[in-house]
């Protein structure tokens, strides 16, 4: 392997901006039990994302990426 090889990395999290709110799609296991760990059970899902207001969106964002998950 070349040192211009370049290893894809996996995200655990998928986050889109749909507006009015945020959506945070689990893709790995790490990243949905972490959502189960520190997101409370009555927080709104549409199909598998978790739906975030605005306001909450960026602090949940960096609680990921500090417990080490890749978000995209």
């Amino acid at each position: 392997m070349s040192s211009s090889s370049v290893v894809p990395i996996t995200p655990d999290v998928l986050v889109r901006n749909e507006g009015t709110v945020f959506l945070f799609c689990p893709l790995t296991s790490q990243g949905k039990g972490w959502i189960d760990e520190h997101v409370s059970p009555d927080a709104q899902w549409f199909g598998n994302a978790l739906v975030v207001e605005h306001r909450f969106a960026w602090g949940l964002a960096q609680g990921m990426k500090d417990a080490g998950l890749v978000l995209a």
